[in-house]
């Protein structure tokens, strides 16, 4: 069974910078493409940025030229760095893989940008 581990939420002001890390077992993790999600309150969670095997990167026109992701696959480690944050960044962030036509999500870390 895949596990994905997020880490790295809290509460930042608006301005500031968090950077989010998600460690992955019991997968091969090199040839996947990851993402990060994100779910506000009353909201459908929606995709934040993706990171191909070759590591593309995709981005939601929200977070361009403020977040950035990558991967480290000699440590099976996926981060988004997110800078300028804002206060409708405000959200649980997961991180995601898609194996086999099948979703493995973390358990998601907070992410409270508040003055």
């Amino acid at each position: 069974q895949v596990q994905l581990v997020e880490s790295g939420g809290g509460l930042v002001q608006p301005g500031g910078s968090l950077r989010l890390s998600c460690a992955a077992s019991r997968i091969i993790f090199s040839i996947y493409p990851m993402g990060w999600f994100r779910q506000a309150p009353g909201k459908q969670r929606e995709l934040v940025a993706r990171i191909t095997s070759g590591s593309t990167t995709d981005y939601a026109d929200s977070v361009k030229g403020r977040f950035t992701i990558s991967r480290d696959n000699a440590k099976k480690m996926v981060y988004l760095q997110m800078n300028s944050l804002k206060l409708e960044d405000t959200a649980v962030y997961y991180c995601n893989v898609r194996l086999q036509s099948q979703d493995y999500w973390g358990q998601g870390t907070q992410v409270t940008v508040s003055a």
